[in-house]
């Protein structure tokens, strides 16, 4: 595997990946952002997504709670646009894509979503501060995907 240097290089190596391994690349994303929301319900989610043998049940699970705790961070957003929770809302949406049930994948697949999810709560959390945010996010991404991918070879 060559490095990972642009987007189309990193979507068609995710694509070529089975949902299992997307759902645990795509659990690195999540963990990589998972500080941005103070919530343990996406710890949860990634454990599950990182345990290749999950359980069904254990993934309806997870993505329940996922789903929950974006809905709880949506909430809390406002009209005020608060940042902080606007960036948990993005990783909780990211942390429910990785155990979404097989039916509800999209063709894009989790990983693919829990990345683009994982820049938008990067950017959100440093929308003020640094305006370099999403494109450092994406190049770390570009790294674990590239670890990953060494370690199964």
């Amino acid at each position: 595997m060559t490095d990972i240097t642009n987007e189309a290089e990193f979507r068609e190596a995710l694509k070529e990946m089975s949902l299992t391994n997307q759902r645990e690349v795509g659990a690195s994303f999540v963990e990589h952002v998972a500080s941005l929301a103070d919530d343990e319900r996406i710890g949860f989610a990634i454990r599950v997504a990182s345990n290749m043998d999950a359980a069904e049940d254990e993934l309806t699970a997870a993505h329940k709670a996922a789903k929950s705790a974006a809905i709880d961070c949506y909430t809390r957003c406002g009209a005020d646009a608060d940042w902080a929770e606007q960036a948990g809302y993005f990783v909780a949406r990211a942390a429910s894509a990785i155990v979404a049930p097989a039916k509800d994948v999209g063709r894009d697949g989790p990983a693919w979503t829990a990345a683009v999810n994982s820049r938008m709560a990067r950017t959100c959390s440093n929308i003020d501060t640094n305006p370099e945010a999403e494109s450092q996010e994406t190049g770390q991404q570009y790294r674990i995907l590239e670890d990953y991918l060494k370690k199964r070879v």
